[in-house]
């Protein structure tokens, strides 16, 4: 993170985005269980704000109906636009041909920068080139820390997955776990992969991974269910996301398992379950520092020429550890719908 942002965050306090409507992205979030359309939000805070030229900032994410990590990045790419004079338009979908499809509609309409996630990098590639030779600016975020140099980003945000994946591993071995099961949600997702991966390197005991259709519920929940009940000695269910953890604690009672939970990332019911002991730790990777800093890293280059990373090391955001030792500080956040 650049000495510009340090000093502008003292001086500007980040105000709560008041989302509204713009028309921009056309195209909509489509899946098996039936997504709700591309949204669109423009932050306009009344004080606070920079008092540079509006710009006009795409973020193309692969959220999947109901996951509510995206919602945290967005709130923090809402309070970066706030801030920063933006008008800020979100679109998301989970296939990443209709992600390529949001980024070529953005780059039709002239915007000043556009940020994207790399679920599934070979799909991007080609709108991407055609957003530079366009003179658009493109960052990373979230997905994609192995890939955006390739395709090249100016920068990226985010955790990088494998090395998130071999720290849950080392903590699972802490934890005296001998046999887990490491849930994928979205088969195909690079992100997801690599972190199973990154658990398998340092874990010592056996690790399998299972495919579960993570926009369906029901069906996530009756397939952990069916895999603990055919497999007694796993001990640890390894979620990949909020919500399937907490699907996965249902699982847990219905197969009669005793094994316990670990995860990826946090929302507010998360926090509570780690509390109550019924989830035990969970790997925080920080999304809405992810969005605000995509966005407003868009603001510096266009108005300073500044370069997080200097165009060379992605920004990191995790991993973290969250636990019953820590986890009332970030359960107050997380309240807000920020952590």
């Amino acid at each position: 993170m650049d000495r510009t942002f340090h000093a502008r965050s003292r001086r500007i306090a980040p105000l709560v985005a008041v989302a509204a409507a713009s028309a921009l992205l056309v195209a909509g979030c489509s899946s098996s269980s039936g997504g709700k359309k591309a949204e669109e939000s423009s932050a306009d805070g009344s004080a606070g704000k920079a008092n540079t030229p509006r710009m006009t900032v795409a973020l193309v994410t692969h959220q999947a109906p109901g996951d509510t990590f995206w919602d945290i990045v967005r709130k923090g790419a809402e309070a970066a636009a706030a801030k920063d004079n933006i008008k800020l338009v979100y679109s998301a979908d989970p296939n990443a041909g209709t992600q390529a499809n949001f980024v070529q509609n953005a780059i039709d309409q002239k915007v000043d920068g556009i940020a994207i996630t790399l679920a599934k990098p070979d799909a991007m590639k080609d709108v991407v080139g055609r957003a530079k030779s366009a003179g658009i600016p493109v960052v990373g975020l979230n997905s994609g820390v192995s890939d955006w140099k390739k395709l090249g980003l100016m920068s990226f945000f985010g955790q990088d997955e494998t090395v998130a994946g071999e720290a849950l591993g080392n903590k699972l071995n802490a934890e005296g776990a001998k046999k887990a099961v490491c849930v994928i949600q979205e088969q195909g997702n690079i992100g997801l992969t690599q972190r199973c991966d990154g658990v398998k390197k340092t874990f010592s005991g056996s690790t399998e991974t299972l495919y579960v259709n993570g926009t369906d519920m029901p069906s996530v929940k009756s397939t952990i269910t069916a895999k603990l009940k055919q497999d007694k000695a796993i001990d640890y269910v390894v979620a990949l996301g909020a919500p399937f953890a907490l699907t996965a604690v249902q699982s847990v009672g219905d197969a009669g398992s005793k094994a316990k939970i670990a995860t990826f990332d946090l929302n507010k019911d998360l926090t509570t379950a780690i509390g109550k002991g019924t989830i035990q730790f969970a790997v925080d990777q920080q999304p809405y520092l992810q969005g605000y800093l995509a966005v407003d890293s868009l603001w510096l280059y266009k108005n300073n020429g500044n370069y997080s990373g200097g165009g060379e090391q992605p920004t990191l955001t995790g991993p973290a550890f969250v636990d019953k030792s820590n986890v009332d500080a970030v359960a107050k956040f997380a309240s807000k719908g920020t952590r």
